[in-house]
This record gives C-alpha cells, sequence and structure tokens, in this order.
C-alpha cells in the first residue's frame, strides 16, 4: 500500500523524508553496490527483481482517491537480497511512480517509509531470530521468514500508514476512510505471505545460493 495524494500534514511529510533519508544513507553506508560490481549474475538478478517488482505494483487497487493497495514484495527483497538493496530497489520502484505520474514527488519520503524502511526493518529482526535463536532447519526459516515474516512486514506497513494517518492527517474524512482501510489489512496479509513463501520455496529448492539471508551449507549440507 501507499500513498497517492498529500492528505498528510507538510510537517509530518517532512519528518518522514529525513527519516527515509536518514536510512537509505545507513544502507548506502554499507556499500551494497560492491557485491554488485563483482558479480554480473547478481547485477542481473537485482536489476530484474526491481523491474518485476515495479511492474507487479501497477497490480493494484484504488482504495480511495489518496490510498492504494498492492503487494510490496520488500520482504521478499530483503530476505533475497538482504536489506540495503532492498531498500535500494524499493527506492527505485517509488522513483518511477512519481515519474510516471503516479504519485506526488512530495509523498517520496512517506512511500519510501511505509513500503521500504517499516517491512524492511521488520524482516530483518524476524531474520535475525530465526538465525540466533531458532532451530538450523530448513523448513523452520521458509515458513517463519517466508511466511510469518512477510505477513508480520506488511501489517506493520499498514499500522505505520494507519498511524501516521492518525499522527498528521490534514482531512477528517480521510482520517475516517483509514480506519475502514485498517479492517482490510488481515485480507492483504495471507497474500504477501503466501506469494513471498511461495517464491521463498522455490528459490531453495532450486536456486539456495541466490537468497543472501540463507545458508546452504548449515541449513542443507550439515543435515
Amino acid at each position: 500500500m501507499s500513498f497517492s495524494e498529500p492528505v498528510l500534514a507538510p510537517w509530518l511529510l517532512v519528518l518522514a523524508g529525513l527519516v527515509s533519508l536518514l536510512t537509505v544513507g545507513l544502507a548506502l553506508a554499507q556499500r551494497p553496490w560492491q557485491p554488485l560490481l563483482a558479480d554480473h549474475a547478481l547485477q542481473h538478478r537485482w536489476l530484474a527483481a526491481t523491474v518485476a517488482v515495479l511492474l507487479m505494483w501497477q497490480l493494484r487497487a484504488q482504495a480511495v482517491e489518496w490510498l492504494t493497495l498492492h503487494l510490496m514484495f520488500t520482504a521478499l527483497l530483503t530476505l533475497v537480497f538482504k536489506a540495503p538493496l532492498a531498500l535500494l530497489s524499493i527506492l527505485l520502484v517509488n522513483l518511477a511512480m512519481v515519474a510516471t505520474g503516479r504519485a506526488d514527488w512530495s509523498l517520496l519520503g512517506i512511500n519510501l517509509l511505509v513500503t521500504g524502511v517499516v517491512p524492511a526493518l521488520v524482516m530483518v529482526l524476524v531474520w535475525r531470530l530465526v538465525d540466533r535463536r531458532l532451530p538450523d532447519n530448513l523448513m523452520v526459516f521458509l515458513f517463519v521468514c517466508g511466511f510469518f515474516g512477510a505477513a508480520l512486514s506488511t501489517l506493520a506497513a499498514g499500522g505505520a500508514a494507519v498511524g501516521l494517518m492518525m499522527l498528521g492527517a490534514s482531512d477528517t474524512h480521510a482520517l475516517y476512510q483509514v480506519m475502514e482501510y485498517a479492517r482490510f489489512l488481515p485480507l492483504l496479509m495471507p497474500s504477501e505471505a503466501f506469494i513471498t513463501g511461495m517464491l521463498m520455496a522455490i528459490l531453495l529448492v532450486y536456486h539456495p545460493h541466490w537468497v543472501a539471508t540463507f545458508n546452504d551449507h548449515r541449513y542443507i549440507d550439515t543435515k
């Protein structure tokens, strides 16, 4: 989900833009371009995934004039490429939405926060939990990260959108509409979880080395 019209107070748009800018800066500080430059196959996979996500974002429902509902794929990108490259992908997708007139330029920061920063952070936390606390089991990784993590990241993104509207909505009618939208969150979570989990299952079976957060030696070779 993402905002398509500015219905938030200007100060909140500026604040969200600063938070998103800071997060992207931290992601760039990890120098994610180094593995891209060193691995041409990774370049092709990352660019193809970014374009695919951009195309999938076109399949969206216009719930109200200022809000669109669509699958994010941020959790999947985070698992496959790790958070820095995932955030860069979502940033490029949001820039493309602005360039094509699907979203106002003033919404770039808020949309990046909702569709990129929040779900990626939640996905990283879930992955860290699996990596450090749970048994080294392929199915544990798949179901907790691929399915549960994707659902939780969708819930967090939707909750962030609702919370931002409650914090700084400039239109009382829009505030009422977002509370109605919150009822659809339980319907969005399974779809994101199913697609992410399904694609993760395919990758883990055929190309486990493509998933940056997955250690095939740890989860497969040692069993």
